[in-house]
């Protein structure tokens, strides 16, 4: 066998020898077979199996399955700004917002062909995962909580005392706009879920002293469609402390206040969850060092910003865990906007979800968008002219 002989020299020197077997006689054929051993390396009968191989002959390739219904060529130019302005959901997400979206899309932009818009409001999640899967993105971020001690064992750790189908039961954290380091004063964000509804209400915040964080809080209630019957945090400092205490158990109703085990993160899930997706995606990781920004960020979060997230953001709330097959499977119910579960709830007032329809009903979520886009320029050259 001759070492130095490459692949496509053996496939060439086979292919000779092959054409050359086919009209061979009886002695010729033993000896193209003595030279297939020598050149290839063959064994005797390995080389007579490969001469008598015939070459496949390859016929026009034939595609299969079911044809192409959504193309990505027609649909992505139509679907991408549609995405871009919801903060990229996922596609589960996305196909209960589309038929707000689309008509606030046509009625603030352009038309849509016939057929895009059929296509689009006929995808299933799953298919709008696949035509957006090159277009997404990751992030990541860090934990400050400070342990409060002082009143740990007074407050309870959350329990069956949560009335999960009602509203008025919020998480609550914060989150550091400190760019980093921790060193110094910067702005921090509160940020508030309820249980029952999703509805989640944020605000700015210079440092989070228990009064600071205290003022923030009663801003969040008074901004809520519903009462407010309980509030969980984790374990920080600013949580627990005399003065929230005071606040919620000091009134006719007192609210509940409970807390979540130590370094269980799972405990606060769902505010866990809109820290990323309601302050980083749209504040980032920069800091924000100088107290002027509050009062702008603030404007934006109670406004533009606040109304789009509880307005027009579809998100997912877990039905039920059951067993399928000895494993656990969580169970979601439909996707739907904050607004939609408040609507629904019978324990929001009348008058209150006329006011809610209301407002919507004059609202765009693409000229929400620009607003929101428009605020966070302006913020972003404060923030750099004071840095």
């Amino acid at each position: 066998m001759d070492q130095d002989m490459n692949q496509m020299t053996r496939k060439q020197v086979l292919a000779k020898l092959r054409q050359r077997y086919e009209t061979a006689g009886a002695e010729h054929k033993r000896k193209l077979l003595d030279q297939a051993v020598q050149l290839l390396g063959y064994h005797r009968k390995s080389a007579i199996r490969a001469l008598r191989q015939r070459p496949q002959v390859r016929g026009p390739v034939m595609l299969t399955g079911r044809p192409v219904q959504f193309e990505p060529g027609l649909l992505l130019p139509w679907l991408r700004p549609i995405w871009q302005a919801t903060d990229y959901v996922c596609g589960q997400r996305l196909v209960a917002m589309l038929p707000e979206w689309v008509p606030a899309y046509e009625q603030h932009e352009r038309r849509l062909p016939g057929e895009v818009r059929e296509k689009l409001l006929l995808a299933s999640g799953r298919t709008l995962d696949r035509l957006l899967e090159s277009l997404r993105g990751q992030g990541g971020g860090r934990s400050l909580t400070r342990p409060g001690t002082l009143l740990r064992q007074q407050i309870p750790i959350r329990g069956s005392v949560w009335e999960d189908h009602k509203p008025g039961w919020l998480e609550a954290d914060t989150v550091a706009l400190c760019g980093g380091s921790v060193a110094g004063e910067f702005v921090w964000m509160l940020d508030g879920v309820d249980y029952a509804t999703t509805w989640v209400e944020v605000r700015a915040m210079w440092g989070r002293g228990q009064t600071t964080t205290l003022a923030a809080l009663q801003d969040v209630e008074a901004s809520l469609p519903f009462a407010l019957l309980g509030l969980d945090s984790d374990n920080g400092g600013e949580f627990l402390n005399h003065h929230v205490l005071h606040w919620l158990q000091k009134r006719p109703q007192p609210v509940f206040m409970t807390r979540s085990r130590p370094y269980k993160k799972d405990d606060n899930a769902h505010v866990e969850q809109k820290n990323w997706t309601h302050v980083r995606q749209c504040f980032g990781y920069e800091r924000y060092g100088h107290p002027d920004l509050v009062e702008p960020m603030n404007a934006l979060l109670k406004g533009p910003y606040g109304q789009l997230l509880n307005y027009f953001h579809a998100s997912f709330k877990l039905k039920e865990h059951k067993k399928v097959e000895g494993k656990s499977r969580r169970v979601y119910g439909p996707a739907q906007t904050p607004l939609a579960r408040v609507l629904a709830s019978a324990e929001v007032s009348a008058a209150t979800k006329a006011a809610l329809q209301h407002k919507k009903a004059k609202a765009n979520p693409f000229a929400l968008k620009i607003e929101v886009n428009k605020s966070l320029k302006e913020i972003e050259a404060i923030r750099q002219q004071l840095h």
